[in-house]
């Protein structure tokens, strides 16, 4: 009976030091490179496909695509800044949606939330795309807050917490239910001691919104 299989094979280009973006540090890496074989008796033969690099951490053992190596800390850092940025302009979005409705009131506030805290403009177009795909997909604020707060920092964190109030209670003189609800869950969610999420609160206050 002939045995025929088959299996990668990996093995390190080259090494060096880079920096991490999930150890947030100077790490030496390995650029690997992997390719499929087929075998025959468990021998690998004949290559049956492309060879795939990547750059392997020895620190956090993450993988990474090798672009990663052209970029240094600064470009890193901004790159995650610029992206925490977008997924909190989302969370404020969603916050709004949790009653299923937005309202011209809230409109403006959205623009003005995230070009004042967030420093990123938000125009009419980009809003009403991300509160369509929010409605057709039913994502709600709590499980995207769940899912992306994960890598935020700390201080992003409350950040984060305050364009959610100024959200909810855009145009509002009570807040509704859902709402309310919904901002109590995410102390839990963004891990945020008491301190830390009254505080966050009471530095929201300080902006006036529409």
């Amino acid at each position: 009976m002939i045995l025929i299989g088959t299996m990668n094979l990996t093995r390190t280009r080259e090494r060096g030091d880079f920096y991490c973006p999930t150890c947030s540090a100077s790490r030496t890496y390995r650029l690997r490179s992997r390719r499929p074989f087929l075998t025959l008796y468990f021998i690998p033969t004949v290559p049956i496909g492309g060879a795939e690099t990547f750059v392997h951490c020895d620190g956090c053992r993450s993988s990474w695509d090798e672009t990663v190596l052209e970029m240094d800390q600064a470009t890193h850092e901004q790159v995650r800044e610029d992206q925490f940025r977008d997924e909190a302009i989302r969370a404020t979005v969603l916050m709004t949606l949790v009653d299923d409705t937005i309202t011209e009131p809230e409109i403006q506030s959205l623009q003005m939330i995230a070009d004042t805290l967030f420093d990123r403009p938000l125009d009419r177009e980009e809003l009403g795309r991300l509160s369509s795909i929010a409605r057709q997909s039913g994502i709600k604020a709590s499980n995207y807050v769940l899912s992306v707060s994960k890598r935020w920092t700390p201080q992003q964190r409350m950040l984060a917490l305050q364009g959610m109030f100024l959200a909810a209670t855009a145009g509002e003189e009570d807040l509704s239910d859902e709402k309310l609800g919904t901002l109590k869950v995410m102390r839990d969610l963004l891990e945020l001691t008491a301190a830390e999420y009254e505080a966050a609160i009471d530095d929201a206050l300080q902006y006036e919104f529409v």
